[in-house]
């Protein structure tokens, strides 16, 4: 709008205009010259106000006090309803109320005319309210119509019966409820909001199901058992507002009797940590095959690690047992110690881990060894065991540590105690994993069944004659079929000539019976493996190994910690 041609329409504008110009010498008036600052000071467009025309003043809305409280009520978006009395008699219930419960009759007591109150827990607190004047709240309670409501009962002072004037029947009722203090009661719909939540909620709950389903299907369905050692393990994911973790734990026969024992915890949660964890157990259970030492396999497993996801950590303990040594030879990778309880209740710890944790790279691992001998009882175990808040994990590893000084029974018994003596329950924060290894002291008939004998062989020509001869003597002893007696003499034959012929001095053999199988083993002193192969009709030797892959249930070979290495076999005894 062009300012200047509707401002020359206005009373005073020529004065104002020559008083702007600096050829007049004539000042103007006082009020004008404020007119004219004023009109100066105006954004361009906008039209000043004439000096004789007053605004109006803007009408004056009614006052708080002036509003009818039934009106007020009656046009909140939200259920209300007014009770009155030690019986909580309706006064009144507004639209809102009725449309989302239906209508509602006035003077009759809130349990009977009110259905729904009594479905959203609200009428026991009617009571509390009005006797002590404190507001409750009954928050996001579902109804049999499926709606959600959040409820808040607040108390209100006697009133003195000042209904509407126009309203002869709310006077009425006034007079009946006058000086009758009572209990305002405000329902909010949050059907949305619950729904949302619930939505939330069951995602939430399938995603969890599936992390935990994951878990357990990459965990061993059943743990194997072998002939010296009886083992329990048990895996129990964190509470339903934890996120499942990566525990895991397992058991391996490596043969001649030995066996590894393996736990560790991958540092995530979801299902992105159960799927490292079970990429690693894979792992583990593949490089076992190997019958490496366990520094060596937690070194393979360190590089694996970081190939799988450089930002995913995890801690690990490989051992081995072997029967014949009644001792735990272990590697760890930042992981718990293990503890062992001799039979007297004495309890042992194993030294720090032997290197950081897998992942991190960088580092040599080494193996250290913790005595297990007969009678006495190992436990490997998680975090999740020990680790609280509230203390150091030294403390837990310690309260643990009591707590298997006085625990006999069955492996899973010791288990089951463990877990409970820790304070481990469905609630716990965190996933748990334990691994029990006894190695059971055997007396009476039952030790009849475990029996070693050994040779030491210097080499020469005479070396097969003399082990064909003590295998024989030993079997027999040992009350094996003649059959069976037969294919072992022929075993302890060939491993020890194949010795001799690609092998060093010293060699030794080694026989060993358990209730289970029998277990042929020679050691030498060269650390090449043999490996099985198909001998050419026309060769003279090759065929020692392909022999005994032939007549025996198993055989392998490792090398052994001081040089040299193992050749063994295995024949399963007859039921």
């Amino acid at each position: 709008m062009n300012f200047t041609r509707w401002s020359a329409r206005l009373p005073g504008t020529q004065r104002r205009a020559a008083a702007r110009d600096d050829r007049s010498p004539v000042p103007a008036a006082r009020a004008e010259y404020a007119q004219a600052q004023a009109a100066a000071t105006l954004p361009d467009g906008a039209l000043p106000v004439p000096p004789d025309i007053t605004p109006a003043p803007a009408a004056p809305g009614p006052a708080l006090d002036d509003l009818p409280a039934r009106e007020i009520l009656g046009r909140l978006p939200a259920a209300v309803a007014l009770l009155h009395g030690p019986d909580h008699r309706v006064a009144y219930v507004n639209e809102a109320y009725e449309t989302a419960f239906g209508p509602r009759p006035s003077g009759v007591p809130a349990a009977e005319a009110l259905p729904e109150l009594a479905e959203l827990s609200v009428l026991p607190l009617l009571d509390q309210v009005l006797r002590s004047g404190t507001a409750r709240t009954v928050k996001s309670r579902r109804t049999a119509g499926g709606g959600s409501y959040t409820v808040t009962c607040t108390p209100v002072a006697p009133w003195d019966g000042t209904a509407d004037k126009d309203d002869e029947k709310a006077g009425e009722r006034d007079k009946e409820t006058r000086g009758e203090g009572g209990v305002l009661v405000y329902a909010a719909d949050v059907t949305d909001h619950a729904e949302a939540a619930e939505r939330l909620r069951t995602s939430e709950r399938r995603h969890r199901e599936t992390a935990v389903t994951l878990q357990r299907s990459l965990l061993p369905q059943e743990l194997e058992q072998p002939d010296d050692l009886r083992i329990a393990a048990t895996y129990q994911p964190g509470g339903t507002d934890a996120a499942v973790g990566g525990d895991w734990y397992d058991v391996i026969t490596l043969g001649a009797g030995r066996t590894a024992l393996v736990i560790g915890d991958v540092m995530g949660r979801g299902v992105r940590a159960a799927a490292v964890m079970g990429q690693l157990r894979t792992a583990v259970r593949a490089y076992a095959r190997l019958d490496l030492p366990p520094h060596e396999v937690i070194q393979l497993l360190d590089g694996l690690a970081s190939e799988i996801d450089a930002s995913q950590i995890a801690t690990c303990v490989y051992a081995v047992h072997d029967p014949n040594e009644g001792q735990l030879v272990y590697a760890s990778a930042g992981h718990l110690p293990i503890l062992v309880r001799d039979e007297d209740g004495t309890v042992h710890r194993a030294a720090d881990p032997t290197g950081p944790p897998l992942g991190t790279g960088g580092w040599v691992h080494t193996s250290g060894t913790i005595a297990l001998p007969p009678g006495s009882t190992a436990v490997l175990y998680t975090d999740g065991l020990v680790e609280r808040r509230s203390e150091d994990i030294d403390e837990g590893v310690a309260s643990l540590a009591r707590a298997l000084s006085g625990a006999k029974g069955s492996p899973q018994v010791v288990c089951d105690r463990l877990i409970r003596s820790l304070g481990v329950t469905a609630e716990h924060d965190d996933d748990v994993a334990v691994l029990v290894v006894q190695h059971p002291a055997r007396t009476g008939t039952n030790a009849e069944l475990f029996h070693n004998a050994a040779l030491d062989l210097l080499g020469g020509i005479e070396a097969t004659p003399r082990a064909r001869a003590f295998a024989t003597g030993v079997l027999t002893s040992w009350r094996f079929p003649v059959e069976l007696r037969d294919l072992g003499v022929l075993a302890a034959s060939e491993l020890v000539a194949n010795s001799l012929q690609h092998g060093t001095p010293p060699m030794r053999l080694g026989l060993r019976r358990t209730d289970r199988r029998l277990i042929i083993e020679v050691n030498d002193g060269d650390d090449h493996l043999p490996r099985r192969r198909q001998a050419e009709p026309a060769d003279e030797a090759g065929r020692g190994i392909e022999i005994i892959a032939s007549i025996a249930t198993s055989w392998g070979s490792r090398r052994t910690p001081g040089g040299g290495k193992a050749v063994w076999c295995e024949f399963a005894l007859p039921r």
